[in-house]
């Protein structure tokens, strides 16, 4: 990987693998990568590069919900998504790389926080039918500005408007390929795909692929609750140095 330390590339590695391999095996994981990946590498290079990782993962893992995908659904959500994405790509150019890691590390740091207290029942509660639109608006905006989250407002989204199960995770995995092909092409427009950004693509593409291939064949002994609150603490970890960044 361009730039960094045989150490920094080790780091680099067992995090994708580890956080695809989480993803693969029970659909949650991946995004926690970003803020330990962005320890080590500017968030400027690896916000574009994410999105390509989010394209080709959300693509692997697609083909198993297709026939749940509600497109009706997707169509309603993508015009409020559209303008968060267009506020979020003119932030992403206008921002510096060090307020783009600070402000990842608070969002991820609340975020922990907050799913962390969530986890103290057994159920979470129900958001209001009226935050549908904003968190489409915010799914757009915050996955431009950092290349990822998007998928939690999302699924604030889906839930807001009462899904069901098999709707919920295929349209979501919809939703994430269409959103980081369409930020994609953003970032194309306003010349962020550097040549580090692809090269950096294509050393992280195999090793992302071996966690998603593990995952699909590794059974976590943890609970479901257990699983979550590790994760919350991760999160809330990884944000920390990032904020001191």
């Amino acid at each position: 990987m361009i730039g960094l330390s045989p150490l920094e590339q080790g780091y680099c590695i067992v995090v994708l693998i580890a956080s695809y391999a989480l993803r693969g095996s029970t659909g949650f994981g991946g995004f926690a990568a970003m803020p330990l990946l962005a320890l080590v590498i500017p968030m400027k290079v690896l916000v574009p590069v994410w999105t390509l990782l989010t394209i080709s993962s959300s693509a692997t893992l697609f083909g198993k919900d297709r026939r749940h995908v509600s497109l009706s659904l997707i169509l309603r959500i993508l015009p409020s998504c559209t303008l968060g994405i267009l506020l979020g790509l003119y932030l992403f150019k206008t921002l510096d790389a060090a307020w783009l890691t600070r402000g990842l590390g608070a969002l991820v740091s609340c975020y922990g926080l907050y799913a962390l207290w969530q986890t103290r029942s057994g159920e979470s509660p129900k958001p209001p039918r009226a935050v549908a639109t904003a968190a489409s608006f915010l799914a757009g905006a915050v996955g431009t500005m950092f290349g990822t989250m998007a998928s939690l407002f999302f699924a604030v989204y889906m839930d807001a408007i009462r899904v069901t199960k098999e709707q919920f995770r295929g349209t979501l995995a919809a939703l994430m390929m269409t959103l980081a092909v369409v930020r994609g092409v953003g970032y194309y427009a306003v010349g962020e795909f550097g040549r580090e950004s692809l090269l950096l693509f294509a050393a992280a593409l195999p090793f992302m692929l071996i966690g998603i291939f593990l995952g699909d064949r590794i059974h976590t002994g943890m609970s479901e609750a257990t699983f979550r609150r590790v994760v919350c603490v991760i999160l809330i970890l990884s944000g920390l140095p990032l904020m001191l960044k």
